[in-house]
């Protein structure tokens, strides 16, 4: 698909007659002129369509090792059967992902919505607390960026109203190349004056990763737009890449993430009791997010089953190769 639009405008371009490239490749002059509009504006990364995921195959399990993996699924509901792999070995239990996908299926546990629901009525048994079973999140697409910091993602994400405290938001913060991730809890509105504080933040953040800020890619949002963010931009001397309007497939590496967060940190976390003190989740929230930058595996098709701390380390060898 995306070659076949590439191949299209370029013909058009060497003929010099959009009608005759539009007739030979079968596609509408309004959609020529949509795709061309989008390569000028935001580059030919806009052509590229999504992939899909490849599916697993089921694989037999033991008795002994059922208990131990309905146990971690249970316990952390929203990881699917790829994602408990590393839960799984460190209690005595390696077995492939499409095994464990067999054994949830078969006690009604295959999907993130009925293992919530598992964790909720066993937390309603031991204190008395209701929850509602939340729907999935958001997915993307992948993202491109030549060295760590060239670009880092930023975005808002919305973790909800905390009884006592008030709303709470979440500014995430994902580097394209390594996929690192800097995270920071806000009270109240998320003004233009509180995501110049989180640039702060993020440079000396990155720092400790190694990682020097160049350059950020956000929605048009108010406090992205605002005069106290724009002006921090300038002092930093960052390069600032806005997205299309309505288009957060186009910010995907952010919106990824926080399918991710709410997955597997937020939901688990609020179904396990209330939770009324920002501090404390807050340092929770850090704790995850370290395990994500270092040990957690992604296995998107960028990142292969590597961390971000494994995908930094490649980054920095192959530039150090590069230069040499």
């Amino acid at each position: 698909m995306y070659d076949r639009r590439v191949r299209l405008i370029e013909h058009a371009a060497k003929i010099g007659n959009v009608s005759e490239a539009c007739r030979v490749f079968g596609v509408s002059r309004k959609t020529y002129y949509e795709w061309v509009n989008m390569a000028e504006q935001y580059g030919l990364s806009a052509l590229l369509p999504r992939d899909r995921r490849r599916p697993h195959q089921p694989n037999e399990m033991t008795s002994e090792e059922v208990a131990v993996i309905l146990s971690e699924a249970i316990a952390r509901p929203t990881l699917g059967p790829k994602s408990l792999l590393r839960h799984l070995r460190k209690r005595g239990v390696d077995r492939s992902a499409s095994g464990v996908a067999k054994v949830l299926r078969r006690h009604n546990l295959g999907t993130a919505k009925q293992r919530v629901i598992a964790l909720a009525s066993l937390t309603a048994t031991e204190t008395g607390q209701l929850t509602e079973a939340a729907m999935e999140g958001p997915f993307g697409f992948c993202q491109y960026a030549s060295r760590p910091g060239q670009v880092v993602a930023l975005d808002a994400f919305y973790v909800g109203k905390l009884k006592g405290v008030g709303a709470v938001w979440q500014l995430t913060a994902v580097d394209i190349a390594t996929r690192v991730a800097v995270v920071q809890l806000v009270v109240g509105d998320k003004t233009a004056a509180v995501t110049a504080l989180l640039l702060t933040h993020l440079k000396k953040a990155l720092r400790k990763h190694g990682i020097t800020l160049e350059g950020i890619l956000t929605d048009n949002g108010p406090e992205f737009v605002g005069k106290a963010f724009q002006s921090r931009v300038g002092e930093l001397g960052l390069h600032h890449h806005r997205i299309p309007p309505r288009s957060p497939n186009h910010n995907a590496v952010c919106e990824r993430f926080h399918g991710t967060v709410l997955d597997e940190f937020y939901r688990p976390h609020f179904h396990r009791g209330r939770v009324e003190d920002v501090a404390l989740l807050d340092r929770s929230l850090q704790a995850w997010v370290t395990d994500y930058n270092n040990e957690r595996p992604n296995h998107g098709d960028y990142m292969a089953g590597r961390t971000p701390l494994q995908v930094k380390k490649e980054l920095k060898r192959r530039i150090r190769q590069t230069a040499a």
